[in-house]
């Protein structure tokens, strides 16, 4: 058995699921003590829960200790096949805990898979502290796409907090392997996106204005930028307005929540100041995304490469984990510079 320490490094539930996620697709036996031992209240939150049991059921294993509060859980691993998945976070307790990151937690799993998968997953999708559903759609899953594995979403419900209860699906056509990744030259820009979504509780004009913001400040810069405005029914009103650039060889993408008492404005002059403060920048990717692109490095066969603007607790805590649960070699540089001999992972029955 593995046994990783979750107050390690950021101490939160990063550990929790990059540490699932490997050790489902190695078949090693976990068990993580210490849990999200560095935030204000310890433990299983509703979304921890939610990934342990999710990891769980896609990779056929069996879960101990997935309760509210948990400070210790372990994985049996068994073997997955893929198909059809839901998971609700309400189910475990009332609130927006992030159905993207429960997603994040299967998808290395399934995206190894010798079948394609449909997973549906209902809880927050433009929560703070987590990627909001534009972010995974228009920027981590074209960055996804360069190691082969194809990633289509949907958002049918939007979930703000507190009530959360929006809804993601997602389809998974599984590599029979993953290819290293080479982002050291961005290149140039091929695509500039600027995307808001609105509950509907709140006026329809926010989109646009939350947009208008965003794409005034990159169109002073001379770039040709494409708008998405989603106005989608939520239990809970809020917004959200994200930037994502995709390059050559390169992908970025930049987050604004609404607030209470906050103007659209400012909403999206934030997420399009992030987005030229990047560009201004000689990184590949940023710095949320370095993190989260980190395992599938590790998965793959062969040497993967990129630049970040900055390297995070997150960025370290999970190269240590990744390390101790695959022996993986991870180099990084204070400039922003990752390097990893990926070791070729693959599902048991795929070998």
């Amino acid at each position: 058995m593995v046994r990783i320490d979750g107050s390690q490094g950021e101490g939160g539930g990063q550990i929790l699921r990059s540490s699932l996620s490997l050790a489902a697709i190695t078949g090693q036996e976990l068990e993580i003590y210490n849990v999200r031992a560095g935030r204000k209240k310890p433990g299983l939150a509703a979304q921890h829960v939610t990934c342990c049991v999710a990891v769980a059921q896609v990779c056929g294993g069996r879960v101990h200790g997935a309760e509210l509060g948990s400070q210790t859980v372990s994985l049996s691993p068994g073997t997955t096949t893929g198909g059809e998945y839901e998971f609700d976070v309400a189910q475990v307790r009332p609130s927006a805990g992030s159905a993207c990151l429960v997603l994040q937690s299967v998808l290395p799993v399934l995206a190894l898979a010798p079948q394609s998968s449909h997973v549906v997953i209902k809880g927050g999708t433009d929560v703070p502290w987590s990627p909001v559903y534009a972010y995974l759609a228009n920027t981590f899953a074209l960055a996804l796409s360069g190691f082969g594995v194809e990633l289509a979403l949907r958002r049918p419900g939007a979930g703000f907090y507190p009530v959360g209860k929006g809804r993601i699906e997602a389809k998974i056509a599984p590599a029979s392997t993953l290819s290293p990744i080479g982002f050291t030259q961005r290149g140039e820009l091929r695509r500039a996106v600027v995307a808001s979504t609105v509950a509907d509780k709140l006026p329809e004009h926010i989109l646009k204005r939350q947009n208008s913001a965003a794409v005034k400040l990159l169109a002073a810069e001379g770039l040709e930028v494409n708008t998405e405005e989603y106005y989608l029914c939520s239990e809970s009103p809020g917004t959200s307005c994200v930037v994502s650039l995709s390059y050559e060889s390169g992908h970025a993408g930049f987050t604004a929540i609404g607030k209470r008492g906050m103007p659209a404005e400012k909403v999206g002059s934030q997420a399009g100041s992030e987005a030229l403060e990047f560009m201004r920048s000689e990184a590949t990717v940023d710095r949320r995304l370095a993190d989260q692109l980190l395992l599938y490095m590790v998965m793959a066969r062969g040497r993967s490469e990129f630049r970040t603007t900055q390297v995070t607790e997150h960025l370290r805590t999970n190269a240590a984990v990744a390390r101790q649960l695959t022996g993986a070699e991870i180099n990084i540089e204070e400039d922003g510079w990752v390097t990893v001999q990926g070791v070729g992972l693959a599902t048991p029955q795929t070998e």
